[in-house]
């Protein structure tokens, strides 16, 4: 249970970190529309129901539903997209206003807002018409002020983040928004960002960006596998419908329902048909429902060796008679291809209802798992699952880790039907740590201390206060703090910023940046609340706090304590506690340097939970 709590502790310091990160979202942004109705009675003109509307609600959809989930989750989001000038666009910027997500969208006169309009009965979607033809391709002038509206947001974020490199999404789902000039803008511009996610139909299109991420989903990630070997495998064939099904594999089709015939005659679910032997495909399962949706236009092209094709109708990939082969297992087989043909250091295959398959530089896969929701419940869960793998590697979080997020932010929006959107509180909460539960151990902005602290005391609990460095972890300084959590019924841990480090410590120090140092000291189960202060004294902390006990490490006397008089006029009272030989971060520093350099390992002064002379722990 320890365990867990502190896993809980961690993934809840990484949610915490992102707030604030500046994110700008391009792409082909929509309108979501939800029109709920109840069936009356039978059309008299046809075998029809009739149906009496009783609600309808709008959301933002694409690349502007990845906005306002990176906006929902804590993040910073600005959208870069084209919209039209009617009356969807209209909704959409109001979506977009409720959402905070700040909208530099450009105004296209004449190309209409994409619109997704579902009917449904009883919570079952009847049908969907899609209006905004991806034909209509930008004018020259639109292209123009895109790539202005681009360009400014790129510097309006960066300026409003006080410097901070921004981070790039891009949403290329093939409705004409990011024609040929913007998609060589962004390639161009890559080094402009720091993170660069990529979620697109047509992953061929981008290869030249190098983005940090793509989320492909199944269908997409085949697709992309299967051009590239047509490009290159001299054995490839044509099919046609009329061929003997002996003749090739069976197929799978996916953006289609298992149990199709496919033109061939061959069965769609799994069962028999075509004669290649299992040893000349590769096989796989088959899948739950609707994978994906097909890109039309394509020849027919079907290959006998690596187990994937291209048909006109969709992306189909061959199937083994009865080898019980998923999803999964071909898509974690295929990472390393889909990241050398990506460009990606991290692919993530979306799998729907079961989850998704992630594989970095390591080579190893991740596997994440779903719970299985009506389709109606799951419309933009790709979304969250976007906008959280994002912020999270935005936010310098290891790849586990942002795999972990990504997907409990898709799972916990499927709950109704609608457009998804995963909120930074209901993360938390899922964690186990509520967004502003003074039970529960967070990452705080100083600001916030005064209102976390009066909850606490309000319940009845005394704070206990600490600051240091604390530079390189090590188990002294778990000791010292688990000594002064003792103390008190929680522990607020302040620690110093780099430039505070570098002031204090020298121009070599810290080691290790503070968002490792918070997450590792947010990780220890004695700790409650870390902050991070940029002064060199945490005096003003200290006033904000008005702690119960302030602890210090040292084996010297409370009175030496320069911050003692500060705490007893605010009426707490100052502890020392004593620190382990030989276990400061300056030792150990000094130890990997001497190891390095082949040189002896000489006296040095200790400046752990042990001590300085200013007795700051380090």
């Amino acid at each position: 249970m320890a365990g867990a709590a502190a896993e809980e502790r961690r993934l809840a310091t990484v949610v915490e970190s992102w707030l604030g990160r500046p994110v700008l979202v391009i792409g082909d942004a929509m309108l979501d529309e939800w029109r709920f109705a109840e069936p009356d009675r039978l059309c008299r003109e046809a075998p029809a129901p009739v149906l009496s509307l009783r609600r309808r609600i709008s959301a933002a959809g694409g690349a502007a539903n990845t906005a306002v989930n990176v906006a929902a989750l804590g993040g910073r989001a600005v959208l870069v997209a084209p919209v039209g000038a009617d009356a969807a666009g209209d909704e959409l910027h109001d979506c977009l206003d409720r959402a905070g997500v700040w909208d530099r969208t450009v105004n296209q006169p004449g190309r209409p807002t994409p619109v997704k309009r579902r009917m449904l009965a009883g919570n079952q979607i009847l049908l969907r018409e899609d209006s905004g033809d991806p034909d209509d391709a930008l004018e020259q002038d639109g292209v123009v002020r895109l790539l202005t509206a681009l360009e400014c947001a790129t510097e309006e974020l960066r300026a409003a983040a006080g410097g901070e490199v921004p981070t790039l999404v891009v949403c290329d789902y093939g409705l004409g928004s990011l024609p040929a000039p913007v998609r060589a803008w962004l390639v161009a511009a890559r080094d402009r960002y720091a993170t660069v996610a990529l979620d697109a139909h047509d992953l061929a299109d981008w290869r030249g960006l190098a983005p940090t991420v793509v989320t492909p989903s199944f269908a997409e990630a085949t697709r992309l596998l299967a051009r590239a070997a047509a490009r290159s495998d001299s054995h490839l064939h044509l099919d046609h419908p009329g061929a003997d099904p002996a003749d090739g594999p069976s197929e799978l089709s996916v953006g289609s329902a298992p149990g199709r015939p496919d033109p061939a005659g061959s069965s769609t679910d799994g069962g028999p048909g075509g004669g290649a032997t299992a040893a000349s495909r590769l096989p796989l399962g088959r899948p739950t429902g609707p994978t994906g949706e097909p890109t039309p236009g394509e020849d027919r092209v079907a290959m006998t060796g690596d187990g994937l094709s291209v048909t006109g109708t969709g992306v189909t990939v061959n199937a083994g008679a009865g080898d019980g082969v998923d999803r999964a297992v071909l898509a974690e087989s295929r990472l390393a291809e889909l990241r050398a043909h990506t460009g990606a250091d991290v692919v993530a295959v979306t799998l729907d209802t079961e989850g998704a398959v992630v594989g970095g530089a390591d080579g190893a896969p991740r596997r994440s798992h779903s719970t299985p929701v009506p389709a109606s419940h799951a419309v933009g869960a790709g979304d969250a699952y976007l906008a959280a793998m994002t912020l999270a590697l935005a936010a310098d979080a290891p790849l586990p880790t942002a795999a972990q997020l990504a997907q409990l932010a898709a799972t916990i929006t499927v709950s109704d039907t609608g457009t998804c959107v995963c909120r930074h509180e209901d993360l938390l909460d899922a964690l186990g740590v509520p967004a502003g539960d003074p039970g529960h151990p967070v990452l705080v902005a100083p600001d916030e201390l005064a209102d976390i602290v009066a909850a606490h005391r309000d319940a009845g609990r005394s704070v206990v206060f600490t600051n240091g460095c604390f530079d390189v972890l090590h188990p002294g300084h778990v000791r010292y703090l688990e000594q002064a959590r003792a103390l008190g019924d929680l522990l607020l841990v302040a620690v110093n910023s780099d430039d505070s480090v570098r002031r204090l410590k020298g121009p070599d120090r810290p080691v290790n940046p503070v968002e490792d140092r918070v997450t590792l000291l947010a990780a220890l189960s004695c700790v409650d609340h870390v902050v991070v202060f940029e002064e060199d004294s945490p005096a003003a902390l200290i006033e904000t706090v008005r702690p119960d006990v302030y602890v210090k490490g040292g084996d010297y006397p409370p009175e030496m304590v320069p911050e003692a008089p500060l705490v007893r006029r605010l009426g707490g009272q100052v502890r020392t506690l004593g620190y382990v030989p030989d276990r400061s971060t300056s030792a150990i520093i000094e130890r990997i340097r001497a190891q390095a350099t082949g040189a002896s390992d000489t006296g040095h002064r200790s400046d752990g939970p042990g001590q300085t002379l200013t007795g700051r722990p380090a």
